[in-house]
């Protein structure tokens, strides 16, 4: 295993995984020896694909990559990350919303389990780019492949 200082864990629902993360990740991978993109599974919000085709999906993306590890969790984050031996979280920041949120998750993450978060902020060019907008383009019948990898 790892160095848990080098060992990164990046959750979300990724409902889809979009270019706007893919960018975030690769973008994380020189800092990481290990990366696990962790696809979060909520019983009260049902996903648009089920968890585990969503993790099929991410590894496909990353296949023969041997840093990039794809999981499905349950449960608290911090839980997660002591679970598969992560010392930090990853997030993306698209806005200034998104930043808020993130640092109150970050300063509770860190006082309960004591794991740091990274945060990278998107590109301009995906700074739009958001799973709930292609879902609902998905959903009303327009081609959403320019925002997936």
């Amino acid at each position: 295993m790892s160095d848990p200082a080098r060992t990164i864990l990046f959750p979300g629902s990724f409902d889809p995984f979009t270019r706007g993360h893919k960018s975030v990740v690769d973008r994380a991978l020189p800092l990481a020896d290990r990366l696990i993109i962790a696809v979060g599974v909520n019983a009260a919000k049902p996903g648009w694909l089920p968890a585990e085709e969503r993790a099929e999906r991410i590894r496909a993306i990353y296949a023969g990559d041997t840093r990039v590890e794809v999981v499905t969790y349950t449960g608290l984050t911090v839980d997660a990350c002591r679970h598969y031996g992560a010392g930090m979280m990853l997030r993306g920041v698209r806005s200034l919303a998104d930043f808020e949120y993130e640092r109150t998750l970050a300063d509770i993450n860190r006082d309960i389990a004591g794991i740091e978060t990274l945060l990278l902020f998107t590109l301009p060019e995906d700074a739009s780019v958001s799973s709930s907008v292609v879902r609902e383009l998905a959903a009303n019948g327009h081609d959403v492949s320019s925002f997936m990898p």
